[in-house]
């Protein structure tokens, strides 16, 4: 019997479990065509049994269906590099195995505790971290890797038909790799083991008693064929080498146990070579296939498996910042990993709050874009009608109760939204932005560019520290260039030439920086332009470009002076700003540039939008909102912000309360810090019904560009039930494509469900958006389209000072830029206390102003805060 199975482990036990690998490995392509198991072989160094042993590895996992692949480091490699490829590698998704050769060849120090540690437990298929150890030694067996050798040797008892159970079992050695986990595998299939090493006494009355014996103590022919139970399983993991002139290398390789005496006693027993070897390799693929397999169960293409906690709401309702401080939390770290970001494409700030890198939009340049929402709202009350409540809301549900991979996307706050005056901007309730007490603070990124030119160093010390190679320096050519001065050689320019580009020739009467006699400073009061930018660049190359078109003055000669006549732009410590911030509420959310919707629109930045419809993908959502009412700032969303992006949404969510409505009825004044008057807290249907009219103008407003509206009506506690069913009856007349109830205040994202799915299924519309003029068009052709078709005016009426200043920047070609009216956002006309509808009006323009970078053509309105615009520069 003992002669039959000398080749028992290599030609019964590894090619029956290979061949079953290579069922599970097809069955796996069968269910998704294209999909292979990842393995990734991490090598330090150049041994020559190291490089047998990958080898082996390679062709089995070949011969599987595996997909494998060999990383290579120098033996110069630092520990440092050995654990970025593992970090790389464990953010690979492709990949489902890691294994790191041992040991490290290297000529640097390298723990090779802290290296193995490194490798995702997820993806330790070798099953020698310590997450994977603990959890095999407390009997955890289902969910951790188990460590190949043991486990093949447990496969090779398995194949005798031998029960383990209440057998003697006597292991000798300890090491991490093959003693220790193979006691605890043992252990934990019901074995009565005995662990023996170097130092036990009387090893060989312990190996007599063994019904089942297993070595890996690494010493040549330790174990003798007599000390061997009669008919016992003997398991030989040694690979050692002892001299031998008979060999051509003058070496042979034996195991721990004397083979030749004791197979005669020995039941069944292992080669080597050819045992356990040949088996540890078929195990290892067996882990690989099994995580793969892990993976396919969590992954389901394009969707995400998002760890929502159960919300539960309390009544009476605790105050927001009590519901924020009480709400458990994940680590942010957690969510991007869940929602497919790569730890290389972030960059964490606490346990809350990390920024994403733009470049991950260059790994899913592919990906095709989910569902894009615009959460927009009626003219609010001074107390705000829950706008941002209402889109985290949404997001909420879209993604915690129907399963749908959904992001929402919203500006930073807004010191104007939270002095009392609004919220907070970033949800109320159980539909808030977690945590709140940090994002009240959120501080919106203001950065300041110094640039200092200075006018009285002489020329020629001037052009020569600039030009001794006779050569422009590259970022001034395009100043030459916009001077039309065709030179690169600075020693042919003209006295008037040089003049010119050095001195600028700035005209005192025009300036919009700050001037000295010895130096231009621009300390960059140009904030909302700047922030504007930062929201409308889609990468670090397109922000660079917006910024060094900002202009900063005016030559005598009517020429436009810019910051890149001043300084390269590119040392503008601003790229930072660009990646946006992802914080957490459950629901991911992209926070993100704070433009002022007065000089520019009031929405988050074209870069978090793109970053977040490429992470949901084609079935998933994105929620943004605008920061004022639809005819303030949807208009400018997509005329300006959807132009610049290409990005195209797909439903319009228009917000309101029963309590605006009434207002815009011609109910009493509101003001932030006192009661209500009894009209809004008593129900009053006719009041509502006349502020309706307001809602169908907003409706017909939003509906002017082709998109399905759906309107959600926010409710309050004093609204009654008559109320709520005229407002979405009137909606309904409008034209909408639903109109819903929305309770998400107070009971989260169980509360904005029918939302959801009202906007899941206006999405499913064929796509008929359009913007509301062409480019092309002449400026006050597209200021009469924005006026008429928006703001209900009969015409408008430029200022001298507009006429003159918009045929200025039109002769600097500016004429296709996208126009923004700097209307009030309180009314739907240009008078702030006039809530009722206004027809027939006459919309007067008193200034005009370019935002070069920002590609924006502005025109100010006499209704505009001017306190938002006196320190601006341009209106100096």
């Amino acid at each position: 019997m003992v002669q039959s199975n000398i080749k028992w482990g290599k030609t019964l036990s590894s090619i029956q479990v290979r061949e079953h690998l290579k069922k599970d490995v097809a069955e796996m392509k069968s269910h998704l065509p294209g999909f292979r198991p990842g393995l990734v072989v991490l090598q330090v160094g150049d041994r020559e049994d190291s490089n047998l042993y990958i080898s082996m590895k390679l062709k089995a996992a070949a011969d599987i269906g595996i997909d494998a692949n060999h990383i290579r480091l120098p033996k110069t490699a630092t520990e440092d590099e050995v654990l970025w490829n593992i970090e790389a590698v464990n953010d690979n998704p492709a990949v489902h195995g890691l294994i790191v050769q041992l040991p490290l060849d290297s000529i640097n120090q390298i723990d090779t505790e802290k290296v193995t540690n490194a490798v995702s437990p997820d993806k330790d298929v070798d099953g020698l971290s310590s997450i994977n150890a603990g959890k095999l030694a407390r009997g955890d067996l289902r969910s951790c890797f188990i460590p190949c050798t043991p486990n093949g040797c447990m496969e090779l008892i398995k194949q005798t038909g031998v029960s383990v159970s209440g057998k003697n079992v006597v292991v000798i050695g300890r090491s991490k790799i093959v003693g220790a986990p193979m006691h605890d595998l043992l252990l934990w299939n019901h074995a009565t083991v005995t662990s023996c090493h170097s130092k036990t006494l009387d090893l060989a009355a312990q190996v007599g008693r063994a019904d089942i014996l297993v070595v890996g103590a690494g010493k040549a022919e330790l174990v003798k064929g007599e000390w061997v139970k009669k008919g016992a399983v003997v398991i030989d993991c040694g690979i050692n080498h002892i001299p031998d002139s008979s060999k051509p290398a003058g070496k042979r390789v034996v195991g721990d146990v004397h083979y030749l005496s004791a197979k005669e006693r020995a039941g069944y027993i292992t080669p080597v070579p050819g045992g356990v070897g040949p088996m540890t390799v078929v195990m290892l693929m067996e882990n690989t296939v099994k995580s793969a397999k892990r993976f396919l169960q969590m992954y389901k293409p394009g969707k995400w498996n998002i760890s929502y906690r159960k919300l539960k709401p309390l009544k009476p309702q605790p105050s927001d910042v009590q519901i924020s401080c009480s709400y458990p939390r994940n680590p942010i770290g957690q969510l991007a990993k869940e929602v497919g970001l790569l730890s290389k494409e972030v960059e964490p700030y606490g346990r809350t709050r990390l920024k994403v890198r733009v470049e991950v939009l260059k790994r899913l340049d592919k990906q095709p874009n989910g569902k894009y929402v615009l959460v927009t709202g009626i003219t609010p009350t001074p107390l705000g009608e829950g706008q941002s409540t209402i889109t985290l809301g949404l997001a909420q549900a879209l993604g915690a109760h129907l399963n749908i991979n959904a992001f929402a996307s919203i500006q930073q706050p807004s010191p104007l939204s939270s002095f009392g005056i609004k919220g907070c901007a970033v949800g109320g309730g159980y539909s808030q932005i977690i945590p709140m007490e940090e994002l009240a603070e959120f501080k919106i990124t203001k950065t300041f560019l110094k640039m200092q030119h200075y006018l009285k160093i002489p020329l020629k010390i001037y052009v020569y520290l600039k030009c001794h190679v006779r050569k422009v320096m590259g970022g001034f050519i395009t100043c030459l260039q916009k001077l039309g001065i065709e030179k690169s050689d600075p020693l042919t320019l003209t006295e008037q030439e040089i003049r010119r580009f050095i001195r600028l020739d700035i005209n005192p009467d025009a300036r919009t920086v700050c001037i000295s006699t010895k130096v231009i400073i621009v300390v960059m009061p140009f904030i909302n332009e700047i922030m504007a930018i930062l929201s409308l660049s889609s990468s670090a190359e397109d922000l660079q470009n917006r910024l060094a078109k900002v202009v900063v003055a005016i030559s005598r000669y009517e020429e436009l002076i810019t910051t890149e006549d001043l300084v390269s732009v590119c040392d503008v410590k601003m790229f930072v700003c660009l990646k946006p911030n992802v914080c957490l509420y459950g629901t991911p959310v992209f926070v993100h540039t704070s433009p002022s919707a007065d000089i520019a629109y009031g929405n988050a930045s074209v870069v978090a939008d793109k970053i977040a419809l490429k992470l949901v993908g084609p079935q998933g959502f994105v929620v943004t909102e605008t920061l004022h009412s639809a005819d303030a700032d949807m208009e400018k969303f997509f005329n300006i912000k959807c132009r610049s992006s290409g990005l195209q949404p797909d439903v319009v969510v228009l917000v309101a309360t029963v309590r605006a409505l009434k207002m815009h009825g011609g109910g009493p004044g509101i003001t932030a810090g006192f009661p209500l008057p009894k009209q809004y807290s008593e129900e009053n249907l006719k009041l509502l019904e006349k502020g309706c009219a307001h809602l169908k103008g907003q409706v017909e407003k939003a509906r002017t560009y082709g998109l399905p509206v759906v309107v959600a009506v926010n409710t309050f506690s004093s609204d009654t039930k008559a109320e709520l069913e005229l407002v979405c009856s009137q909606a309904r007349q409008a034209g909408v494509f639903d109109a819903v109830l929305c309770t998400n205040w107070s009971d989260g994202g169980a509360g904005a469900l029918a939302l959801a799915q009202a906007v899941q299924k206006a999405a499913e519309l064929p796509s008929q958006f359009h913007y509301l003029y062409e480019l092309e068009l002449p400026v006050i052709k597209k200021i009469q389209k924005v006026a008429q078709n928006i703001y209900g005016v009969k015409d408008v009426e430029l200022s001298p000072k507009a006429k003159e200043k918009l045929a200025f920047y039109m002769k600097q070609g500016f004429g296709n830029f996208p126009v923004c009216i700097m209307k009030t956002q309180s009314s739907l006309g240009n008078d702030p206390e006039k809530k009722i509808v206004p027809t027939d009006f006459t919309l007067p323009i008193i200034d005009v102003q370019v935002f070069v970078g920002a590609g924006i053509l502005s025109l100010l309105t006499v209704t505009v805060s001017f306190h938002l615009l006196q320190n601006h520069p341009s209106f100096i």
